[in-house]
């Protein structure tokens, strides 16, 4: 399927153009054939009138003069031939040199006396019969005959033919060449449009110009007040997030000291057990709470896409495990295929990578590498590490939030889940491999548009 516009109007117009020329060149030559033919009559009906004019009738015998008036003596194929036949049908006189004909006269004077002559050995000729009852006051019963080889009159009819194919062509290839150029200047309006949309996707306006032709005006200003709704909504939908995590910190605040309180007592009493559960439910719920504040940070916000650079997120990462592990000698492995760039907003690739480095700078020996390149119409992140790798049947288990297979450090298992999330708002995908490094490798890959 034909997808651009252009190409599909230049189809459609050269079409309509082949279609026009077709049609109008039987029609030209038509008419030409038409005019050419009645040329070569009025030249033969010249000629028979010649013929007429130089006959002599003595006393019933017919005289002609030598040479004929008029008589034509060009090339052969061109040359006029004179005949001269009685009421019978038998040859009284032909011009000089004119072959001897097996052309019978017509013996009416009532049809059309310009004709055409296939003779027995295939030649054609045109034909210009004339019977002739009265000559020079005498009653007589002639025909007077000029012929013509159809050979100039199809020979130009062919050179009309192959000028005219000529002068078609290079007239539909200037009509292509001005409607290309004119349909671009018509075309640049869109152009216009996809640049602003770009630079919306980009972050760099707020909504679409009013420089448009008034057939676009509907467009974009539906499209302005469907970005203008967009971002309200989505400002409303973090405001009311962030007002019910505040209204719910206060309380959990209240109930967290109480288990305190609680717990300060004997650990192994009933009160303290209950208190130690009261603690575990008040920190799984800031947890949570917190998760869903990141899950609508991260959200890809519709129209308006990033570019964000992916070294700078890096570094900023790895200098602050490095912080958090000063013990560890970490060496992180980088190579970004230019331009290093993923489709995806700063905050959500900062959530995103800082979720999988930390695992794996936690778990590793003492490598991980991260990758970027560029495969077909998709952009694929790797990041590895040689630690102790993930089991293949609980690798779709550890993508749920919750579920977590360190159990020796503190959290509540909601990284990766969350990590899968945000590939998942960008229309991405995550899958985790075994690494050559001899750890776990996690596989991400977004569409580069």
């Amino acid at each position: 399927m034909i997808r651009s516009l252009r190409v599909r109007l230049m189809l459609a117009g050269a079409l309509l153009a082949v279609l026009f020329m077709l049609g109008l060149l039987p029609a030209l030559q038509g008419a030409f054939s038409l005019a050419l033919r009645e040329s070569v009559q009025e030249r033969l009906a010249t000629e028979v009138s010649a013929l007429v004019s130089a006959a002599r009738l003595e006393q019933g015998q017919l005289h002609m003069p030598a040479p004929v008036p008029d008589e034509r003596l060009p090339a052969q194929a061109e040359r006029l031939l004179g005949y001269i036949f009685d009421g019978q049908g038998h040859l009284l006189w032909r011009s000089q040199g004119a072959p001897l004909p097996d052309y019978r006269p017509r013996d009416d004077s009532q049809g059309d006396p310009f004709t055409r002559f296939n003779r027995t050995d295939g030649q054609a000729f045109w034909v210009y019969d004339l019977p002739v009852r009265q000559l020079g006051g005498q009653s007589t019963a002639l025909s007077f005959v000029a012929m013509q080889s159809t050979e100039p009159y199809q020979r130009t009819l062919a050179t009309l033919r192959d000028r005219l194919y000529l002068g078609f062509g290079a007239a539909l290839l200037t009509l292509l060449l001005l409607f290309w150029g004119g349909m671009t200047w018509s075309l640049r309006s869109l152009r216009r449009l996809s640049h602003e949309l770009d630079e919306i996707e980009a972050g760099q306006r707020q909504g679409l110009s009013e420089r448009h032709p008034s057939e676009l005006l509907r467009l974009t200003r539906s499209l302005n007040r469907l970005l203008a709704s967009e971002g309200e909504q989505r400002q409303r939908y973090r405001d009311s997030l962030s007002d019910l995590a505040h209204s719910l910190k206060t309380p959990l605040s209240v109930l967290q000291g109480i288990g305190e309180t609680l717990a300060s007592g004997s650990p192994h009493s009933d009160e303290g057990k209950q208190a130690a559960i009261l603690r575990g439910q008040v920190a799984r719920m800031n947890q949570q709470i917190g998760y869903q504040l990141q899950r609508a940070n991260v959200r890809n916000s519709g129209l308006v896409r990033r570019q964000v650079v992916v070294r700078p997120v890096l570094d900023s990462l790895a200098a602050t495990l490095r912080k958090v592990y000063p013990d560890k000698p970490v060496r992180l492995h980088v190579a970004l295929a230019p331009p290093g760039q993923l489709p995806i907003d700063e905050g959500a690739l900062l959530e995103l990578l800082g979720n999988l480095l930390e695992n794996a700078w936690r778990l590793c020996l003492e490598d991980i590498s991260v990758s970027l390149s560029v495969i077909g119409q998709r952009l694929e992140l790797l990041l590895e590490d040689d630690g102790p790798g993930i089991p293949v049947e609980q690798r779709s288990l550890i993508l749920q939030r919750g579920e977590r297979l360190d159990r020796q450090h503190p959290g509540q298992g909601i990284g990766l889940a969350v990590a899968h999330d945000i590939i998942r708002s960008y229309h991405g995908s995550l899958s985790i491999e075994d690494s050559p490094l001899g750890g776990a490798r996690f596989r991400m890959s977004f569409p580069r548009d």
